[in-house]
């Protein structure tokens, strides 16, 4: 009985993934080109000026965080929702 409640359970979380995926895809997605053209803006900024744009760096860098735990969800490495069907998660790289 216990096994038959844990292979429903497995299924329903298999089938929250498709919503996951539409969901999360499309703000990951629109996302992406708001961090392209943060990277223009940070680049052209850069060869002006000399210096980084700090704010811009660390969006992209939560996106790209994202974008990680997006796919470990999506293959099923873990159960643990991606942004928006949870809060948005720390730095996965721990770069700076």
């Amino acid at each position: 009985m216990k096994e038959k409640k844990e292979v429903e359970l497995e299924r329903k979380e298999a089938l929250m993934r498709i919503v996951v995926l539409i969901v999360s895809g499309i703000i990951l997605y629109v996302w992406m080109y708001l961090v392209a053209i943060f990277f223009i803006i940070n680049w052209l900024w850069v060869l002006i000026s000399g210096k980084k744009i700090r704010e811009m760096i660390d969006i992209s860098q939560s996106w790209a965080t994202q974008v990680y735990y997006f796919s470990v969800y999506i293959t099923f490495k873990t159960n643990n929702r991606p942004f928006p069907f949870s809060d948005l998660k720390s730095n996965a790289f721990n770069l700076k």
